[in-house]
Formats: structure tokens, C-alpha cells, sequence
């Protein structure tokens, strides 16, 4: 099986290590007997594959191996964001002592100096570790790049920056194969269709985020970009799309649905709150369908988390008043314990609609 990336190596040898799992078992319950030579045959097999997949990639090959990786990424990001703190203040502490062709100057060295050795770490490390902290102070050099410039030559703010600062972060993620600046990328783009959005409707861009429909162009949008564009080869950017797809979608709705006064719509805000407060219900519900047929967990887990969201807020706005409150959150515990009951009845039938493979 040839793999394309870092994460499908890393995938292919977690199934290998189920494999000799179960196969252990099936042995020693009788169910399988292999011979020596093909105990061995499979085992030489996948010991050499291990060892490809560790020489290219640097997978985990066991479970304490994958804990410390994951002790190792959750290091490097906070590296990650302390150098870019640190090249922050940095600037700020030093920025006024220079002449503006200095300014200009380390602006652009620091910018293109933080690319490149983000490059060349990707080109020389398989972990991608490394890479991950230079790609964090590359785009973090590059967003003072932007502002700072802005200032010294005297330019009006405006959403625009978000254009370049989404492309570098997008640059990166997609050549390092990086979730964390992929997601930074997605803000990016958020905030800027949001922006646009709010200017259309004669905003200041700035206060896009009085009228929270702004937000609801980029939703689409983002859920749309995995199915148009394919992301075989890099694992996990398809789910950080939906995910924060149907973040973008359903905070707007759950303020909207509070708040009907920040709509757009011109009708009484009762009305408007309760239009929301069933298009909450009916889109949450949708996505667990929709994520269950099409086998997007994360659709499923974020379309059932907002499905409780929305449904605790209208039993605090039924009852919390009215209720004793040990009485309000027995009802809570007990709606949880329903939703549970109704939750396995689709996981059984979708199993029974499937017969156990995937739709």
C-alpha cells in the first residue's frame, strides 16, 4: 500500500498493531492456526513496512511510542506559540530605536527569513515537529509584517490583511501538511467573508460581528471546500473544515436565536428567535443524519453537542424560572439519558440499513 502522507503511514501501522492484536487472539482461541513459516512470512512482513513507514515518516510504532508523540506535539505547540509571543515583544520592545528603512527591512528579512528556514526544516525532518514550530514564527513574523507596515506608511486597517495572512497559513498547512495553521487559515478566512458580508450590508468592517448572519456566507463555504476540492492525502483537513463550518453556522444561530434584535431581518424579535431557535433544531438534526451516513464522526459529535445546546436553552427558558431547580436539572439528566436510548436506536439501525459496512 503506497501512503501519501505522514498521517496515512501512521494510520496503516496503528492497523498493523490491531492486526497482530486480534490475530494473537484468534490464534490462541482456536478460531485461526497459522504455520511458523507464515506467522513469520506476515510478522517479516510487517516489520519491514514498520520499518519503511519509521525511516519516511517517523510513525509510532506502539502505543507508548504514540503516547510520547503526543506528549512531544502538545510541546511543540506551546513552543510554538511562546516563540511567537516572543517574536511579538520582541518587535514591540526594540521597533521604535530603528529608522524606518531598518523597519522595512528586518520586516521583510524576518519574514523571508522565517520561510525559509520553515521550508528547509520540512525538507530535513519526517516528524514534523520541528517544522511546525518555524511554520508558527514564519506566520507569526508575517502578520507583524502586515500591521507593522500598515502603520509605518500610514495605511487604513482594513479586512485585506486577512487575505494574505490566510493564503501564508494555508501555504504552510498545506505544504507541512500542519492542522494548526490550517485552522489559522480558516479564521483567517472567516473573519474576512464575515467582513466583506457586513460591508455589503453598509457595515464598518470591524463591526461585522453585530450582525451574526455575516457569518453564515462562510459556513457554507468552508463545508463546501472538502467536497469540492479532495483531501485524500492530507488526513484530518476535511473534518477542520466541517468542524469549524458548522461552528461558524450554529454560534450565529444559538445568538440569533437569543437575540433577535442583532438580525438583519426586519420582523418582531420574538419571531425572529424562535424561527432561529427551530432552524437550530432542524440543521443539528440534519448534520447527525448526515454525518452518520457519510461517516463524518465529527459531524455527528458537533451536530448532537449543539442539538443538547439548543435544546437546554429552551428548557431554560421554559422552566428555569418556574422550577424548583432540583426538579430543572432532574429533567436535564433525564432528557440526557433519552437522547442516549434514542442515539444507540439509530447506531443499531444504521448497522442493520448497512449490514456492518460502510454506506
Amino acid at each position: 500500500m503506497a501512503t501519501a502522507s505522514r498521517t496515512e503511514a501512521q494510520q496503516r501501522a496503528d492497523e498493523i498493531r490491531v492486526f497482530a492484536q486480534e490475530l494473537d487472539r484468534l490464534e490462541r482461541a482456536g478460531v485461526v492456526a497459522l504455520t511458523d513459516a507464515q506467522r513469520k512470512a506476515v510478522n517479516d512482513y510487517h516489520q519491514d513496512l514498520l520499518a519503511q513507514y519509521a525511516q519516511e515518516y517517523d510513525v509510532d510504532r506502539d502505543v507508548r511510542s504514540k503516547q510520547l508523540s503526543l506528549g512531544m506535539r502538545v510541546v511543540s505547540f506551546l513552543g510554538a506559540l511562546a516563540l511567537a509571543a516572543s517574536v511579538f515583544f520582541l518587535f514591540r520592545q526594540f521597533w521604535d530605536r530603528f529608522s524606518t528603512v531598518a523597519q522595512v527591512a528586518v520586516l521583510i528579512g524576518a519574514s523571508l527569513g522565517t520561510f525559509a528556514v520553515t521550508v528547509w526544516m520540512q525538507s530535513r525532518e519526517s516528524s514534523g515537529y520541528f517544522t511546525k514550530l518555524s511554520a508558527m514564527v514564519a506566520f507569526a513574523c508575517f502578520a507583524i509584517n502586515i500591521a507593522l507596515l500598515g502603520q509605518i506608511f500610514n495605511v487604513t486597517p482594513s479586512d485585506k490583511a486577512l487575505v494574505p495572512w490566510a493564503a501564508l497559513a494555508l501555504l504552510l498547512a498545506y505544504t507541512c501538511d500542519l492542522r494548526l495553521l490550517l485552522a489559522a487559515g480558516i479564521l483567517c478566512i472567516i473573519a474576512f467573508v464575515a467582513a466583506r458580508t457586513g460591508t455589503w450590508g453598509g457595515m464598518y468592517w470591524l463591526d461585522f460581528g453585530e450582525r451574526p448572519e455575516n457569518f453564515f456566507p462562510a459556513a457554507v463555504s468552508l463545508f463546501l471546500v472538502p467536497q469540492l476540492i479532495p483531501h485524500g492525502r492530507f488526513g484530518g483537513f476535511g473534518a477542520i473544515y466541517r468542524v469549524f463550518a458548522l461552528l461558524t453556522l450554529y454560534l450565529p444561530i444559538l445568538v440569533l436565536g437569543n437575540w433577535g434584535r442583532l438580525s438583519y431581518l426586519g420582523f418582531d424579535s420574538a419571531v425572529i428567535e424562535g424561527s432561529y431557535q427551530v432552524l437550530g433544531f432542524v440543521l443539528s438534526a440534519g448534520a447527525i443524519w448526515l454525518g452518520a451516513r457519510r461517516q463524518w464522526g465529527e459531524v455527528v459529535n458537533t451536530g448532537a453537542v449543539f442539538f443538547v445546546i439548543f435544546l437546554y436553552t429552551k428548557f431554560y427558558d421554559w422552566w428555569w424560572e418556574i422550577m424548583p431547580k432540583y426538579l430543572f436539572f432532574l429533567v436535564l439528566g433525564l432528557t440526557a439519558v433519552l437522547l442516549i436510548f434514542v442515539m444507540r436506536r439509530l447506531r443499531a439501525k444504521a448497522y442493520e440499513l448497512f449490514g456492518g459496512r460502510a454506506p
